[in-house]
């Protein structure tokens, strides 16, 4: 199977507080867990390696990051490797009045470590440990882990797997912390709905630093602080050093680790069908548009045999050569483990074909083991790095005709200065849409389709044009809703991992919406509770930050 593009491929890449990262634990005494920060000299070791501008390390963390849009430029990166090294860099940073930014894998779609009021940069890059705690019957994940070394080790280990996000070097800091959803979520759920405990290094009110264990345990009175990392968004409410990960539904006393996570299938099956531009017209690409849609609205309850199918409809703008390229790509993993796989994976996508006219090209049907698999999609998204501005849809129905006009109008237009600008609808829904919104702070349980909307580009003099192309098309595809999709019939609010700056601006969000119900619909009150109760100086904050319940 050909891969259309890394961009293809978007599921589970980070969020507007990219850098933050939790953990957890289990059954320890909440104030066995606290570790106070002790009082360095400002600027003196003990928090991390300090990499001032004169370092030459500091050209490569100051352009580290997928988005290059964006470079930081703090006075200072702090390079944390223990949960002791935040705490005191934490402190000192608070001491002496600098603005804190934290980040684990850098991929962050807006410029939260850039804001030039950031003048401390915590960068967790090196806490990238897996293992086993059998005290806490947990697997522990240190928040700088990048996703593939993650499935690996697990896979490796134990042979287990957490239904994380799809790109390799997506670190868990900040993917946890937005709800994690990737190629196997449908069959298995969100990654923050494994998620049993997390390690915060937080400040108090008097402006002291310490780290804290908040665990989903019932008795834990930090439970709402664990209940804030399974969607909260990265960045809020402070540093995630660690994660612990266990099934919500592990057998009780079970310390067999091979039992307290999903095993994933052993074999996936890939399949794709393409539709060459010259065939596409405006009523073919109507039909594949609804036929996803409807197919999807149709198969993604959590008992229907397709849980076991991730894919994506890829539809790509024109390049600007003169090779006019596909107009969209179908493509579809199944769990190969089902005795009918083959069946029901060649049902899907004829039809998403069915009635496109023209000749859509059906590729043949591989078969791969699971970290095969993992390890191919992931190549194929971390396969370019660019300047990208990216915009996100939850849809409960596929688009309309009308939608489906702009995104034809805008594709085929030839005045988007761009590499790679596509739009894509990944499956969503399945065993996702099983937990009670309530239950975790991802309260997107009912949508069908994650849709993504995306431009990448290298010119640095074409940032202006690319960016307003993207915001020009995503307005236009929510016309009927003030430029966004609001919660309701329809769609159902956007994913706080791909951060959007414009839902916060009135000039691109006409709805009367505000970003933090499109982002956390009803939840929002709640981790303001949250946010108030363990960072009430609100220092941990960025543009899309949640607010104490205090501060309006």
């Amino acid at each position: 199977m050909t891969v259309p593009s890394r961009r293809s491929f978007v599921a589970g890449t980070l969020t507007a507080g990219a850098a933050v990262g939790l953990a957890a634990a289990g059954a320890v005494p909440a104030h066995a867990q606290d570790r106070p920060a002790p009082h360095p000299t400002p600027g003196a070791g003990g928090g991390g390696a300090v990499v001032t501008p004169e370092d030459p390390r500091y050209a490569a963390l100051s352009t580290r990051g997928s988005n290059k849009r964006f470079t930081a430029h703090p006075d200072a990166f702090r390079l944390v490797t223990t949960t002791e090294e935040a705490v005191r860099a934490v402190g000192d940073a608070v001491r002496t009045g600098r603005r804190i930014a934290v980040r684990s894998g850098a991929h962050c779609y807006e410029n939260v470590a850039g804001d030039p009021a950031v003048r401390l940069v915590l960068d967790l890059g090196a806490m990238d440990a897996v293992s086993y705690d059998a005290r806490r019957r947990a697997f522990m994940i240190e928040a700088g882990a990048q996703l593939m070394d993650v499935y690996r080790k697990l896979d490796a280990g134990w042979g287990v797997t957490l239904p994380g996000g799809t790109s390799a070097t997506v670190a868990l800091g900040g993917h946890i912390a937005g709800g994690g959803y990737g190629a196997l979520s449908r069959a298995l759920g969100l990654a923050a709905d494994y998620l049993y405990a997390v390690e915060v290094v937080v400040v108090d009110a008097a402006g002291r630093a310490r780290a804290v264990v908040a665990t989903r345990e019932r008795t834990d009175p930090r439970r709402e602080l664990w209940w804030a990392h399974t969607g909260g968004g990265g960045g809020n409410f402070g540093v995630v050093t660690r994660y612990w990960f266990r099934s919500p539904d592990a057998p009780r006393h079970c310390a067999d680790p091979s039992l307290l996570l999903p095993r994933p299938p052993r074999d996936i099956l890939a399949g794709m069908v393409g539709f060459p531009r010259e065939d596409m017209d405006r009523a073919s690409f109507r039909r594949v548009i609804r036929n996803h849609g409807r197919w999807h609205e149709q198969h993604s309850d959590a008992d229907s045999p397709y849980t076991g199918l991730y894919g994506g409809l890829v539809c790509y703008g024109r390049p600007e050569s003169g090779d006019p390229g596909p107009a969209a790509n179908c493509y579809a993993y199944m769990d190969g483990t089902r005795p009918d796989a083959e069946r029901l994976l060649r049902a899907y996508l004829r039809a998403v074909a069915d009635g496109a006219g023209g000749s859509p090209q059906f590729s043949p049907i591989t078969s791969r083991s699971w970290i095969a698999a993992a390890e191919y999609l992931a190549g194929a998204q971390d396969s370019d790095v660019g300047r990208h501005k990216l915009k996100s849809a939850y849809l409960r129905r596929g688009h309309d005709n009308a939608q489906a006009d702009v995104l034809y109008t805008y594709l085929n237009s030839t005045g988007n200065r761009h590499d790679l600008s596509n739009v894509t609808f990944h499956s969503y829904g399945g065993r996702i849409n099983s937990v009670a919104g309530g239950a975790t702070a991802s309260s997107h349980r009912d949508s069908v389709i994650k849709a993504i909307y995306m431009n990448t580009w290298q010119d640095p003099a074409a940032d202006r044009a690319a960016v307003d192309w993207l915001r020009r098309l995503y307005r236009d595809v929510f016309a009927a809703t003030g430029g966004v999709p609001v919660p309701g019939r329809d769609t159902d609010g956007c994913y706080i991992n791909y951060s959007d700056i414009d839902l916060a601006d009135p000039r691109w969000n006409t709805s009367g919406v505000p970003w933090q119900r499109l982002y956390y619909k009803d939840a929002y009150p709640r981790l303001q509770r949250v946010k108030a109760a363990w960072d009430p100086r609100d220092v941990f904050r960025h543009a899309l930050a949640v607010t104490p319940e205090h501060v309006r």
